[in-house]
């Protein structure tokens, strides 16, 4: 670890020593890692370090090493910083604290609170329907926190797979149809009345479970921007279920966020109308994320017969 990177750590939580424990993860494409760094004489025995290096020669496990894929990933760690240096969240929509983040030339660090430590100490590669509601929570109050605000500093249309940002994959979409129809969906999705901010990568593996809380925690935010909340709920029960499943447990789910987001809502906003647009607007933000998967890797297991069927019946309204 560079000294520079240490110091801070150190003056940031106060410890008098440190050690750089095991890591969690690579970064996708290879574009760093995040480790556990232990402390000594601190309150906090440890803190999360997430360490971000551009690379030289990006390697992308589709194949997608182009100008344009590694100008959005650049932003996208620009847009994380931006998020946890000005934003904040509340226990119902947990997320680590933010104990320092910035940019050193080619590379870029954020130094985070170690969620285990407070307890969301599992990941879940599977949940049941429990597990999922216990997201949803945590979506409809993100949502609710955030509804009407403008996504300043971050993506002003949030979710790594907006239309605007990936013309390549559009560019490589076989099926004709919906590919022509993709700058409509999109249209319809951003003409939403009501917008919030989305988290952008909801997906199951960015959600941090605990043993004994009902609440989760959240991470990786990268991709937080202004948008349609269903964005994030459609690809949050894609992450977790099977055709089958989608089919029987859908609705139910989306009864769970709705509950909890009324709940979460300022009381001058008209929920009525707000369930009203967002329900109508599920099955385009499942139809808008299918898009994206048919060009970028048309053999990913979500292209499956739940999204064909819902990607039919937008083509129909359409």
């Amino acid at each position: 670890m560079k000294e520079e990177y240490e110091d801070l750590i150190l003056k940031v939580t106060g410890a008098e020593a440190l050690h750089t424990g095991a890591k969690i993860q690579t970064l996708w494409s290879g574009y760093g890692e995040i480790v556990r760094v232990h402390l000594q004489g601190s309150k906090r025995s440890s803190a999360v370090l997430k360490h971000i290096v551009f690379p030289q020669e990006p390697q992308h496990p589709g194949g997608w090493n182009t100008t344009l894929s590694h100008q959005r990933k650049v932003k996208s760690y620009q847009v994380e910083i931006t998020w946890y240096k000005n934003y904040s969240t509340n226990d119902k929509c947990r997320i680590p604290e933010c104990l320092a983040a910035g940019s050193f030339g080619n590379e870029q660090l954020i130094v985070l609170e170690d969620l285990d430590l407070a307890g969301f100490d599992l990941r879940k590669n599977s949940v049941d329907v429990t597990g999922m509601e216990s997201c949803l929570s945590w979506l409809a109050n993100f949502h609710g926190c955030f509804m009407g605000a403008e996504p300043q500093g971050l993506w002003q249309t949030g979710t790594y797979w907006h239309l605007e940002t990936r013309p390549e994959e559009l560019e490589a979409m076989e099926d004709k149809e919906l590919k022509s129809a993709a700058q409509k969906i999109d249209g319809i999705l951003s003409g939403c009345r009501f917008k919030t901010i989305v988290h952008g990568d909801a997906k199951l593996a960015n959600f941090c479970f605990s043993g004994h809380l009902p609440v989760v925690a959240a991470v990786d935010f990268q991709y937080v921007g202004g948008g349609c909340g269903m964005k994030d709920v459609a690809y949050f029960l894609g992450s977790c279920m099977q055709e089958r499943e989608c089919e029987r447990l859908v609705q139910g789910l989306l009864d769970h966020y709705f509950k909890e987001l009324k709940a979460a809502v300022d009381g001058e906003v008209n929920f009525a109308e707000l369930e009203s647009e967002w329900r109508a607007m599920f099955v385009y933000a499942w139809t808008d994320f299918y898009r994206f998967l048919l060009g970028w890797m048309p053999t990913h297991r979500k292209n499956n017969s739940y999204s064909r069927k819902l990607a039919k019946e937008v083509l129909r309204k359409i």
